[in-house]
């Protein structure tokens, strides 16, 4: 029985020659082991004065191979900038008190969970309580006296039947696990505990916290206080059969004191993110009619504080809106992705025109340019976000009244000396209906226009998700590899749009490949591309697209795919949240009549009889959302078939692989390792940059 192959250790990569080497030139590109030093902002949080910027900053670890986070502030100049909390544990979810003299947070050190607030005046932090789970969705009480948290509260079990009695000192194996949960794993936690998320309340200069809510339900989306400070807004799934309905969601007025829960809307989709105006007059939220489609956009809704009057102020922008935040009463403030980019924006309360205050917002992720970003806004509207581009991960910006400034440059060190190669925005008409499809070409450092280069296509995931010109250090690894990189959004891709996000609805994949191929001919007739070596990657959607690719054509080198859904049928009812994909992404159940044919129609393994690409197959071995049952199917389809392949199980990674330093640079290494088999440059050394031969790999590459 063929073996799978097992990514050795990735930190053997680091480890101290037996003897000491001679010292090393400066890298001159971005290399492996820079993945442990990148850093980015995330999760800004500016002072009600306006005059400090909160944020968490992620720093990768290589003693523990974990993204470390901490806490720290910056001036409103960039002149003062220091940590509020850092060391061996996590730390998050920094808010700011309403007086700004506060700083709440969640620190998780050792396995244990403490809310802990930085006092200024002080300079120090307390910790208000120590919590036996998990907190989210801080939230201050307007008077700055109580803070709002979220909370995963264990219930019971079903009991297991009894076994016969245990002799004294007998080893028999765990007692069984049982659960009559319709959602009973999830990615990245596993097999789930019983029990509810659930809303508590804790003074905030410490006590025991205050469980208010007590329903057999979720109490889990964004809580929103009411200037008196004695009631809750909160979104959930919290209706009877909620367990069925994974797009279900309401917004819930919950009074502090009693408990008592009014739930004040009604759509028939979801609404989420409640936001109420300073006057508590208004609540501004997100949500759409549910129609069943794999995709629809959110628009921004505002409403009377009882929900009554609802009115979309975004009916006309046809973009996917988030996170609504209010500057005092007279705007609303929120996030769209517009064609590949993040732009924050704000809009009055009685809706009109919609301005753009920046559109930059980014670098939130360390692997892939995926669309994404943070903000917030305060009352005077002045506002901090997390901004990028294609040459560097997130930084604080700060602005109000026009003007803007970046306050950090968390990767100046780093990158010093480096070459690091931009995006360019390049737009080609699909060869199947002419639509437009953007995508953008990333050039290897040491580019050299009379060279002939291979080029790699990376496809991204979702489906419905878009890339963007932000930093991703794959894309960089790639390039400083000696490829053309290029990725792009394909039909189903979000921010151009319903109509353009919903063509895959219930088709997917199809023509997304058209649109694909398109792109690779597009750049092969603008950039120094050798024909002859081409290479396509993509992971969970971009996954079976590059399986669908390979199945499809035999124009490409090599492939690898990365924790691909191959089989529609068992991965719907194999994967976490089964409610959702069939419905969404099939509309029937794979057991109702006619079905399967459509299944199958979409299963990369109907087109395996069709591959002869070299194609390895890549995912993680606790994968909940695209199980690794998928991924062995492939494989061992195309072992029977005698194609040339690979399997690579990352231990105890989900689908989330990059969610190690090393899950990152394993992914890369072991894809540009298996392309140059084929044809490709080899693997550069994860230090230098360089290849074996000492060169740098854009020169290896065009030889």
């Amino acid at each position: 029985m063929p073996k799978p192959v097992y990514l050795a250790a990735a930190l053997a990569l680091f480890a101290a020659p037996a003897f000491a080497d001679p010292p090393r030139a400066p890298a001159k590109h971005f290399t492996a082991a820079d993945v442990f030093n990148l850093e980015y902002a995330n999760s800004p949080e500016i002072s009600p004065d306006g005059e400090w910027v909160a944020y968490v900053r992620v720093s990768g670890d290589v003693m523990t191979d974990r993204w470390r986070r901490s806490i720290w502030i910056v001036d409103r100049n960039g002149n003062s900038h220091r940590p509020i909390a850092q060391g061996k544990g996590g730390y998050s979810q920094p808010t700011w008190a309403p007086d700004g003299r506060a700083l709440a947070f969640v620190a998780n050190e050792d396995g244990a969970t403490e809310l802990r607030v930085y006092r200024f005046d002080m300079q120090r932090a307390m910790t208000l309580t120590r919590l036996p789970d998990g907190a989210s969705n801080l939230s201050w009480s307007p008077d700055g006296k109580t803070l709002a948290f979220q909370m995963f509260v264990e219930e019971d079990a079903p009991k297991s039947a009894a076994l016969p009695s245990k002799p004294e000192g007998a080893e028999w194996n765990k007692p069984v696990r049982i659960t009559d949960q319709v959602n009973y794993r999830a990615d990245g936690a596993g097999l789930l505990k019983p029990g509810y998320t659930q809303i508590f309340v804790v003074p905030a200069d410490g006590g025991t916290p205050r469980r208010i809510t007590w329903a057999g339900r979720n109490h889990d989306g964004r809580m929103s206080w009411t200037p008196d400070g004695k009631g809750l807004l909160f979104s959930a799934n919290a209706e009877d059969g909620w367990e069925y309905d994974p797009q279900g969601s309401d917004i819930y007025l919950l009074n502090v004191e009693t408990a008592a829960i009014r739930r004040i809307t009604t759509r028939k989709g979801p609404e989420n993110s409640p936001a109420m105006s300073p006057d508590g007059k208004s609540i501004a939220y997100t949500g759409f009619d549910d129609d069943g489609s794999s995709y629809q956009v959110s628009e921004l809704y505002v409403a009377n504080a009882d929900g009554a009057g609802a009115k979309s102020l975004t009916a006309g922008l046809d973009r996917d809106i988030s996170d609504p935040q209010w500057a005092g009463n007279g705007a609303i403030w929120f996030m769209y992705e517009d064609k590949g980019a993040t732009k924050l924006a704000r809009i009055a309360p009685g809706g009109g025109k919609i301005t753009t205050v920046l559109g930059n917002l980014g670098g939130t992720l360390a692997d892939r340019p995926y669309t994404g970003g943070a903000y917030s806004v305060a009352k005077s509207g002045r506002f901090a976000a997390v901004t990028s581009n294609s040459q560097k991960p997130g930084d604080i910006t700060v602005g109000g009244n026009g003007k803007e400034a970046t306050l950090t440059s968390l990767n100046a060190d780093l990158f010093s000396g480096k070459t690091i190669p931009g995006a360019t925005l390049i737009t080609t008409p699909s060869s199947y209906d002419r639509r437009p499809v953007e995508a953008w070409v990333v050039r290897p450092p040491d580019f050299d226009p009379a060279r002939k280069y291979p080029l790699l296509l990376e496809i991204h995931g979702g489906p419905h998700t878009a890339y963007g010109p932000v930093f991703a250090a794959e894309v960089q690894l790639f390039a400083a590899a000696g490829y053309i990189v290029v990725y792009a959004n394909p039909r189903g891709s979000t921010s151009y749009g319903e109509e353009f996000g919903a063509l895959i609805s219930h088709n997917y994949p199809s023509q997304d490949y058209d649109d694909l191929i398109s792109v690779v001919d597009a750049v092969i007739a603008k950039e120094p591309v050798d024909p002859d070596r081409l290479y396509v990657t993509g992971g969970s959607g971009g996954g079976v697209l590059t399986a669908w690719i390979v199945g499809s054509t035999n124009r490409f080198k090599a492939a690898m795919v990365q924790k691909p859904v191959i089989n529609w049928t068992s991965h719907v009812l194999s994967a976490d949240n089964p409610t959702f994909f069939a419905r969404y992404w099939f509309g029937p159940m794979p057991w109702e009549e006619g079905a399967q044919a459509k299944y199958w129609a979409h299963s990369p393994l109907s087109k395996v009889g069709n591959v002869s690409t070299p194609t390895a197959v890549l995912v993680g071995e606790e994968d909940n959302r695209t199980p690794k049952g998928e991924a062995e199917q492939y494989y061992q389809a195309l072992k029977i078939r005698k194609v040339p392949t690979r399997l690579v199980l990352v231990p105890g990674s989900s689908h989330d692989i990059a969610g190690r330093p090393t899950g990152l640079i394993a992914k890369v290494n072991e894809t540009i390792s298996w392309f140059a088999q084929f044809g490709g440059p080899p693997v550069p050394d994860p230090n230098t940059g360089t290849s074996r031969s000492g060169e740098t790999t854009p020169v290896a590459a065009a030889r």
